[in-house]
């Protein structure tokens, strides 16, 4: 008969209780119940989106105007460089390229000082869309707490198609003590806006990422700019004291975030 032949009414299992409210304290998919053999469709149209907005995010473009404006209101010296991928295509093939500073960037850092305790560095990385929501409102308390703790700053500099070791041959350039990076990382299904921030003391080209320092998920929904300010601010100090980074920079009295 006809009606052998339609589909059995697919079951529907909810999630339990207990699971939908620890999703409120996580962007982790779990407790999404099953439709099936398969997720729900609200579930499903959720991944989907959020993987289309990861993909977005890496072909993102950084936008320099807010940054230029912070270093003119900060009274900041600004330079703007680009690594030697020369578009988004090469930069997401060739990692290695990413690292490299063009060789113009040489003319935009000679107008920096030299010799000063921190280089800010905002870099585009894998989600430009990350800087743009999250670099500004950052560098606008960071950059006062590093002058109120007498840290000397060399500048900013915008770099795009940008590595994280894109800072190495900067920092090296202006004889930078430290340089602090802020970058985009790579995008997820949980977030696609979130900025990382790496430090690394007396940085050289090829410095192995064991001498770096990380503060990560920089957005809003994970670190919020003022506790990620004071954090920086601490690192920065903690290393001009102890004269080095990375897994050797003691931290057994790190601040406890809020």
């Amino acid at each position: 008969m006809a009606e052998d032949r339609l589909p059995a009414k697919t079951a529907t299992i909810a999630p339990h209780p207990r699971l939908a409210e620890l999703r409120r304290f996580a962007d982790a998919r779990i407790g999404l119940g099953r439709a099936g053999a398969a997720m729900p469709t609200a579930a499903h149209l959720r991944f989907t989106l959020d993987h289309a907005r990861a993909r977005d995010a890496v072909y993102s473009a950084l936008d320099p105007e807010p940054l230029r404006q912070l270093a003119q209101e900060q009274g900041l010296p600004l330079a703007e460089v680009r690594s030697q991928a020369q578009d988004r295509a090469v930069y997401v093939r060739r990692p290695d390229l990413g690292r490299r500073l063009d060789p113009t960037g040489a003319d935009a850092l000679a107008l920096l000082p030299t010799g000063k305790d921190v280089v800010l560095v905002v870099a585009d990385g894998l989600s430009a869309t990350a800087v743009n929501q999250n670099a500004a409102a950052l560098l606008h308390r960071l950059i006062p707490t590093l002058r109120d703790q007498r840290r000397s700053l060399a500048g900013l500099v915008i770099a795009s198609q940008a590595r994280v070791a894109l800072g190495d041959p900067i920092a090296l350039a202006l004889g930078a003590r430290i340089v602090l990076l802020l970058i985009g990382e790579r995008p997820g299904l949980s977030a696609a806006d979130s900025l990382g921030a790496y430090l690394t003391f007396e940085a050289t080209p090829g410095t192995p990422d064991s001498r770096r320092n990380c503060v990560s998920n920089i957005r809003t929904g994970g670190l919020d700019p003022a506790t990620a300010a004071a954090r920086l601010a601490w690192l920065v100090n903690t290393m001009h004291e102890a004269r080095t980074s990375g897994v050797t920079l003691p931290t057994s009295t790190t601040p406890l975030l809020g």
